[in-house]
């Protein structure tokens, strides 16, 4: 059966299999699945592509149904790994006919008479498992395996009607994965496959402490594990040793995603809106740590204050900060305890943030070498990193000039809208007080419970919403501001070393006392660094 509940938002379309990402220099094309490309890195022992026609019987017939005429480049050479079972990381941008790559074997591997969970796919947002579930759906066709999507914000009769007729392929979000795993309304005793679908993002919408939990339910073998992610940072590389055995990596630069580097983009901002578009492009991004620049000390102390005031955790670095306060933030960007730092190109010298996953340029550069030590700060160790410009009016020209100088390809993504960072922070919230919510024993339930009809009737006029507004946004900036279980910062665990299945420990955001931005003295906006 597939899942009936009718989400708030209008349904999204089925991923599409041509989707191309914009770029200043090139327009990335699709490629025919058989064209050659010495530079795709792939596995020892590496397993030769597929076409339709290698396909089971059941996954030529869901490519039939779906109208698909060859196989995207990421499902022939993906799908032959997912097939022998050997644990994969594969990256692959959105739009290149991922969901695609699992799913076809997915449904080549399950037993329709058995009436349990046989495969499981993780994913960061309600509408991404709405998403793969209707394609899933469609592909198993409606005699095929049994699909459900499971996320949090909706209520849970639909969902447990789906388990107790037998759902085969379970497509969710970790907290409500993690809640009904709790609730014994979902057991993996017979998972054939894992399937983390977009970790980066996953990480970023702050699920790395419920994905946890969730690991401890997984059968101890018996199953393959498969990670998709855009972009590979440190704490995405972490996540795979502790999910996937031995985990190998299928990268395929044709789709211009780069294993173990940097990834460069813009966003066209209006010049009088960049502060406003910082914040929802840090919102989307959710980056742990970043180092803004700036080119002049006053925008410097601009954006800092401003962010500050829009409740982040940020500091500023420039050369007229006195000796005694820039030791105070050296200090916390040398512990890992500054979120983010704002700072001019010569301010910033010589300071390194261990496993920086983001460099943000608030402006580009004046001198074009300029953009190469700002974006060389990411992208270390062996971790993929991205580099962010915010462009309006003439900077983009600068930026083009900077592209062409350096043979780099910075690819467009649109501004995230009001409407998508309130639809991110909604979820990103919804998650932690579900999480929240698991952690309370009787007493403290019983003691919430006595806010119910307040928060009934506050409800009901626009006036009256916007108090519980003002609360939930103070709940939000919490969440943000606590010394929340970092993602990679516990003891890395062999790649061939799961925990054993059994009773979760207690759900937990993170520990850690709030920090709240330490009060400046104005100081007189002089030009340059």
């Amino acid at each position: 059966m597939t899942n009936d509940t009718t989400p708030e938002t209008p349904a999204p379309q089925p991923e599409p299999q041509d989707a191309a990402v914009p770029s200043i220099l090139s327009q990335p094309q699709s490629l025919p699945a058989d064209a050659g490309d010495p530079d795709v890195q792939e596995p020892t022992n590496s397993l030769p592509e597929v076409q339709l026609a290698d396909l089971p019987e059941v996954a030529r017939q869901a490519a039939i149904r779906a109208g698909w005429g060859q196989l995207m480049p990421v499902q022939a050479k993906a799908i032959p790994y997912l097939m022998a079972g050997r644990d994969l990381m594969i990256q692959s941008h959105t739009g290149s006919g991922k969901t695609g790559a699992f799913i076809l074997p997915i449904l080549s591997q399950i037993d329709p008479s058995k009436p349990v969970c046989q495969a499981m796919v993780l994913v960061p947002t309600r509408e991404l498992a709405f998403q793969v579930e209707k394609e899933a759906a469609m592909l198993a066709g409606p005699d095929g395996p049994n699909t459900v999507a499971v996320y949090g914000g909706v209520g849970y009769n639909t969902q447990l009607d789906a388990f107790r007729q037998g759902a085969h392929l379970v497509v969710g979000t970790p907290g409500r994965i993690l809640d009904h795993l709790l609730r014994r309304s979902l057991r993996l005793d017979h998972l054939r496959y894992l399937v983390l679908d977009e970790a980066d993002r996953m990480l970023s919408m702050g699920f790395y402490p419920d994905m946890k939990a969730v690991q401890k339910y997984l059968p101890k073998s018996g199953f393959s594990s498969f990670m998709f992610s855009a972009t590979f940072p440190a704490n995405v590389l972490r996540l795979a040793e502790y999910f996937l055995r031995n985990p190998e990596t299928l990268s395929l630069s044709r789709d211009h995603v780069h294993a173990l580097d940097t990834e460069h983009v813009f966003y066209i901002t209006p010049l009088m809106e960049k502060d406003r578009a910082l914040v929802r492009i840090i919102e989307s991004e959710n980056p742990p740590s970043a180092f803004i620049f700036c080119n002049t000390r006053a925008t410097v102390h601009y954006v800092a204050t401003v962010l500050q005031r829009f409740g982040y955790d940020a500091d500023e670095l420039s050369s007229d900060l006195g000796q005694g306060a820039r030791e105070d933030v050296l200090n916390r960007v040398r512990k890992g305890t500054l979120r983010f730092l704002v700072a001019t190109d010569v301010a910033a010298r010589g300071i390194d943030i261990p496993d920086l996953s983001h460099v943000i340029q608030y402006e580009p550069p004046d001198d074009v070498e300029a953009y190469i030590h700002r974006a060389g700060r990411t992208g270390r160790a062996g971790a993929a990193g991205i580099a962010i410009s915010l462009v309006g009016g003439a900077e983009r020209i600068a930026l083009e000039r900077i592209a062409k100088r350096f043979s780099i390809q910075i690819k467009e993504r649109p501004l995230p809208s009001q409407e998508d960072v309130e639809t991110l922070v909604g979820e990103r919230l919804t998650a932690h007080l579900e999480a929240r919510l698991r952690d309370m024993d009787r007493l403290e339930a019983e003691r919430a419970h006595r806010f119910l009809p307040l928060a009934q009737s506050l409800g009901e006029n626009e006036d009256e919403r916007l108090l519980m507004a003002i609360l939930l946004d103070e709940c939000y900036h919490q969440m943000l501001h606590q010394r929340a279980e970092v993602e990679g910062t516990s003891p890395r665990k062999s790649s061939s070393e799961r925990k054993p299945a059994g009773n979760p420990e207690k759900g937990s955001e993170g520990s850690g006392k709030s920090r709240k931005p330490r009060p400046r003295k104005s100081r007189p906006k002089s030009e340059g660094a």
